[in-house]
C-alpha cells in the first residue's frame, strides 16, 4: 500500500462527490425559475440514495466477484470484506475500502446526468423509484462489464478511462428515452423556455471542470505520470472544446454566449473522459474542438430536427460527447502515454477501434432498451408525469411548496388560482 496513492485517491474521490452538487447549479440555471428547487432536489436525492445503495449491493454488483462476466456476485454485500487490504486486480496500492469509495463517486455523479433530459414534468417519488433500479439494474451491471474483473467488455479489450460508456453513453440515452417516453413539456416551443440563470450555470460549470481532475486523473488509481497526463489533457481537451463550441456559435448564430462557452467546456470534459489516460495533449486539442462541434449540432440542430424535447441536453451534450470520445480514444490512443491501455488507430493498431465500437454499442442497447422497460414499470406502479396544471404552475410550488425566488412566485396566490383539481396530461 502506498501512502501517497491512497492520499490522492481520496482527494480524488472528494473532487468527483463536488461534481454533483456542481451539476445541481448547471441544471438548475438552465431550468426556468419556477423548476430550480425540484431540478437541484432530484440531483441532491441521487446523492442521498446512491450514497446507501452503494454500500448495501451497488459495489458488489458493479466490482465483486464476476458472474459470467455480467455482474458481480453479492459476497461483498454491505461492503463485507471490503477493506484496509488492496485488491490487486483493481488498484495494487491503495485500500480497496478507497478504491470503493472513489467508484462510489462515480455511481452517484452517472444518475444525476439523467435529470437533463427529464426536467420539468416527473413525479419526485416516482424519480426517486426509478433511480433505484436504474443505478442497479444499468449502472452496475455496466461498470462490471467495463471495468469489473472478469466483464465481457472489459475481458474483450475496450479501453474506458474515467467512463465515456458506463458514465455518459448509458445517462446520455437513459435521458433521450426518457425525454422520448415523457414527451414534450406543456410549454415546449415558447420563449419562456429558457436559462433562467446564467451565473448559475457558470458556477456549475466551475465546479464541474474543478471536480473533473479528480474524475479523470484519480482513475489512473495512483499519484503518477498516467495521472499527470490525464489532468493536462482533461484541462486541454475541455478548452478547445469550448473554443470549438463558440466557433460554431458564432458561425451560425453571430453570436458568443457564455451558455455556449459552459455547454462546450462540459461536452469537452465528457469527451476526453474515456480518452484522458490514453492520449497524448496533442491528442486531446483535436477530441475537444471537434467535441465541441459535435456537441453544438447535437444540442441544436439535431434535437431541433428531430423534435425530441430534450430539456437540458443529457443526450446532446453526455450520449453524444460520450460516443465521440470513446470511439476518438479507438483513433488517438497511444502506449506511449499509457502501456497498460493500447494503441489506437493513428498508432498503428485500427483494431481498437472497432473494439471501441462494439463497447459503444452494447452501451446503447443496454442502457436504452433497459430505461425504456424501468420507465414503463414505474409508470405502470405510481405514474410518471405530472399534470398540466403542476406542469405550468411550475413543480417547485406544485410538488415541494417551496420556492428559488418566494419574492417573484407568490405561492399561496398560485395555489388558490389552479386548486387541487388537476387532470392528466400525456405531453405526447
Amino acid at each position: 500500500m502506498d501512502t501517497g496513492d491512497t492520499a490522492w485517491i481520496l482527494a480524488s474521490s472528494a473532487l468527483v462527490l463536488i461534481m454533483t452538487p456542481g451539476l445541481a447549479f448547471f441544471y438548475g440555471g438552465l431550468v426556468r425559475a419556477k423548476n430550480v428547487i425540484t431540478t437541484m432536489l432530484q440531483i441532491v436525492a441521487v446523492i442521498l440514495i446512491v450514497s446507501v445503495q452503494w454500500v448495501l449491493f451497488g459495489y458488489s454488483i458493479a466490482f465483486g466477484p464476476d458472474v459470467h462476466g455480467l455482474f458481480g456476485g453479492l459476497q461483498w454485500f454491505l461492503l463485507h470484506g471490503v477493506g484496509a487490504a488492496p485488491d490487486a486486480d483493481y488498484a495494487g496500492t491503495i485500500p480497496s475500502m478507497v478504491f470503493s469509495i472513489f467508484q462510489m463517486m462515480f455511481a452517484i455523479i452517472t444518475p444525476a446526468l439523467i435529470v437533463g433530459g427529464l426536467a420539468e414534468r416527473v413525479k419526485f417519488s416516482s424519480f426517486v423509484l426509478f433511480i433505484v433500479l436504474w443505478a442497479t439494474f444499468i449502472y452496475d451491471p455496466l461498470a462490471h462489464w467495463v471495468w469489473g474483473a472478469g466483464g465481457w467488455l472489459h475481458s474483450l479489450g475496450i479501453l474506458d478511462f474515467a467512463g465515456g460508456t458506463v458514465v455518459h453513453i448509458s445517462s446520455g440515452v437513459a435521458g433521450l428515452v426518457a425525454a422520448l417516453y415523457l414527451g414534450r413539456r406543456a410549454e415546449h416551443g415558447s420563449p419562456s423556455i429558457r436559462a433562467h440563470s446564467v451565473p448559475f450555470v457558470l458556477l456549475g460549470t466551475a465546479l464541474l471542470w474543478f471536480g473533473w481532475f479528480g474524475f479523470n486523473a484519480g482513475s489512473a488509481l495512483g499519484a503518477n505520470f498516467v495521472s499527470a497526463n490525464a489532468f493536462m489533457t482533461t484541462n486541454t481537451a475541455t478548452a478547445a472544446a469550448a473554443i470549438g463550441w463558440l466557433i460554431v456559435e458564432r458561425i451560425r448564430t453571430g453570436h458568443f454566449t457564455l451558455v455556449g462557452a459552459c455547454a462546450g467546456a462540459v461536452g469537452g470534459l465528457v469527451a476526453i473522459t474515456p480518452a484522458a489516460g490514453f492520449v497524448t495533449p496533442g491528442g486531446a486539442i483535436v477530441i475537444g474542438l471537434l467535441g465541441g462541434a459535435i456537441c453544438y449540432f447535437a444540442s441544436t440542430f439535431m434535437k431541433q430536427k428531430l423534435g425530441y424535447d430534450d430539456a437540458l441536453d443529457a443526450f446532446g451534450g453526455h450520449g453524444i460527447g460520450g460516443t465521440w470520445g470513446a470511439l476518438a480514444t479507438g483513433l488517438f490512443a497511444t502506449t506511449t502515454v499509457n502501456s497498460a491501455g493500447s494503441n489506437g488507430l493513428f498508432a498503428g493498431h485500427p483494431y481498437q477501434l472497432l473494439l471501441q465500437l462494439i463497447g459503444v454499442v452494447a452501451t446503447w442497447v443496454f442502457s436504452g432498451v433497459g430505461t425504456y422497460i424501468l420507465l414503463k414499470v414505474v409508470d405502470l406502479v405510481m405514474g410518471l408525469r405530472v399534470t398540466k396544471e403542476e406542469e405550468i404552475m411550475g413543480l417547485d410550488v406544485a410538488l415541494h411548496n417551496e420556492s428559488a425566488y418566494p419574492e417573484s412566485i407568490p405561492t399561496a396566490e398560485i395555489k388558490h388560482l389552479f386548486g387541487d383539481h388537476t387532470t392528466p396530461f400525456s405531453g405526447k
